[in-house]
């Protein structure tokens, strides 16, 4: 082969090698069918442990919001809506169903305790499910360097009626998980109102970390790390139980991505199980299965990350509410705050 013919090659090398750049630098839709490019997964930030999202599957990339209401705003149709979220129960049951296609995946719920599964269909009895329920969370009052409340823990919810809370208690900014608390009843609620330094319970552990709060209404999971380097906390879970609030994983209904299966069964088993556990976050599996693991922690942390059978037969969901209900909790809730004390 003579000097002529091998640079035409080396050019030609050259030139191809361009245009195959080229092509892999054009956007997404317009450099060839790659699938995972439109795999995608939303979630608000601090919502998802990090050690699940590092094992998130080639090809599917994560993206973490400010908070619910930024995931809620991105499922509109659009070339940026996301394949799969995450969402906690109270903002995927508010989008109307049929934002939500059926999830398709038999083998992981059949993993799952039976209780878990009304939260996979959003708490609709005869309906498809459409949730992948992976964690779940019982509401608990913190107290801040109260040990004298701590020890009355048999009283219950009662403790947030106590004066020497008056002003220096938070509350979640749900109404309608305020009025459960009080068992509905108006003159409690009116008592509860009274109580309160804010209905805030986003920023409540930091309200009562830098001492302006002294107890708070707030999900277990996001204390379990606290506890065990912050001696002046300490948890209250009512015998007679709690609201439980879950983390569930959806699929909208415009996403043609397959679901990841194999990366949502990671969380069901070792070694992320334990990971997760340590960090607050309880997949509800039975309690076979959950036991074992948990006899690494101290006693107090294990007993409320999977709380007696007969408390957490005693612990109640709150599913959607129709318009009706929801005035309904409004009005009662609004005309507390002008009741006479």
């Amino acid at each position: 082969m003579n000097e002529r013919h091998q640079k035409l090659r080396r050019r030609d090398v050259l030139r191809l090698g361009l245009k195959a750049g080229a092509v892999l630098a054009l956007p997404a839709g317009l450099g060839g069918c790659r699938r995972g490019d439109s795999q995608s997964l939303l979630f608000a930030e601090g919502e998802l442990p990090a050690a699940w999202l590092r094992r998130l599957p080639t090809g599917w990339r994560a993206q973490g919001l400010s908070d619910p209401a930024a995931v809620i705003a991105r499922l509109s149709p659009s070339p940026a809506a996301p394949s799969l979220v995450m969402l906690g129960d109270g903002w995927a049951g508010s989008s109307p169903r049929s934002t939500w296609q059926p999830l398709q995946a038999q083998a992981l719920l059949a993993r799952l305790a039976p209780w878990a599964q009304p939260a996979s269909r959003l708490f609709a009895a005869a309906a498809p499910a459409v949730a992948f329920p992976w964690s779940f969370s019982p509401w608990v009052l913190v107290l801040r360097s109260r040990p004298e409340l701590a020890a009355r823990r048999a009283e219950g919810w009662g403790l947030l009626l106590d004066p020497s809370l008056r002003g220096r208690l938070v509350l979640p900014s749900s109404p309608r998980l305020c009025m459960d608390l009080m068992d509905r009843d108006f003159d409690r609620i009116a008592a509860l109102r009274r109580q309160a330094l804010a209905h805030d319970d986003r920023n409540g552990l930091n309200l009562l970390l830098s001492g302006k709060a002294a107890a708070a209404v707030l999900p277990l999971r996001r204390l379990i790390p606290l506890l065990r380097r912050d001696p002046r906390l300490s948890v209250v879970l009512p015998e007679r139980g709690a609201p439980l609030s879950w983390q569930l994983l959806l699929r909208p209904a415009r996403s043609p991505a397959p679901l990841p299966e194999q990366w949502i069964g990671s969380i069901l088993k070792q070694p992320l199980l334990e990971q997760l556990l340590l960090a607050g976050w309880v997949p509800p599996l039975p309690r076979p299965e959950l036991a074992p693991l948990l006899q690494r922690l101290p006693e107090a942390q294990a007993a409320l990350l999977l709380p007696p059978e007969a408390v957490l037969q005693r612990c109640w969901n709150l599913p959607p509410l129709s318009t009706a209900q929801r005035l309904a909790y409004q009005t009662v809730w609004d005309a507390a705050a002008g009741a006479a004390p």
